[in-house]
């Protein structure tokens, strides 16, 4: 009877005691939660520390997708060594500028002069090179359709990468050939051609050679 009272007893405090430590657990692990420290928010990647691209507007709906700007495409240098060449199509997923500064390294002389070409880039706001491309991609072309014996032109509407990519490549054309045997700089030939394209004005190698194509492409309706 004395070790059953006795058993009893040791039992009792034991389970006072668990009670004790459960009570002061919650206690301090309720005044860490009190305490924790807010979440930092992770900070706003800028194209070269300076261009922010949440206020870049794609007014046009047929290239958003193909337009990477926003978002997951922010980078702080256009040069992310993605490998986009890789699978078909891929290029869309490249940051726009850094399509254009690689578009920049044609040709031959220009190959592997990529820290050159960001330095040729940097002084480019994101707005007015998204206008640029916007205004500079042809809508229709022709194509050719027969066999040698008989050839004749087509109209065709331009897919929306193929508009992108062809507003790229006219605008760094436009802007070397400015730039050759020029006492201007590349950078101020691009920048130039750039302003001129997001304007629409037809000072811009790019929106001539897109209305000479458009122009081409409607007469062979």
């Amino acid at each position: 009877m004395a070790e059953l009272t006795t058993r009893r007893g040791l039992i009792s405090q034991v389970e006072t005691c668990l009670v004790f430590i459960l009570t002061c657990f919650l206690l301090v692990t309720t005044e860490t939660w009190e305490t924790a420290p807010a979440v930092a928010e992770s900070p706003e990647i800028k194209l070269f520390g300076k261009w922010s691209t949440d206020d870049v507007q794609i007014n046009d709906i047929s290239l958003q997708d193909y337009i990477a700007v926003k978002e997951k495409y922010a980078k702080y240098l256009p040069h992310s060594g993605g490998r986009y060449a890789a699978k078909r199509f891929r290029k869309a997923q490249c940051p726009i500028v850094e399509r254009l500064t690689n578009s920049m390294m044609m040709h031959g002389r220009n190959n592997g002069k990529k820290l050159m070409t960001c330095r040729i880039v940097k002084h480019n706001p994101l707005q007015v090179l998204v206008n640029a491309i916007i205004n500079s991609g042809p809508r229709e072309d022709s194509t050719r359709i027969g066999r040698a014996g008989t050839v004749r032109r087509q109209a065709v509407d331009v897919s929306p990468l193929r508009r992108v990519n062809q507003a790229i490549w006219l605008l760094c054309t436009g802007a070397r050939e400015a730039a050759f045997r020029n006492i201007k700089t590349i950078a101020e030939c691009l920048a130039d051609e750039l302003i001129n394209a997001a304007k629409g004005s037809s000072n811009s190698y790019a929106i001539k050679k897109k209305d000479e194509l458009e122009r081409v492409a409607k007469s062979n309706r």
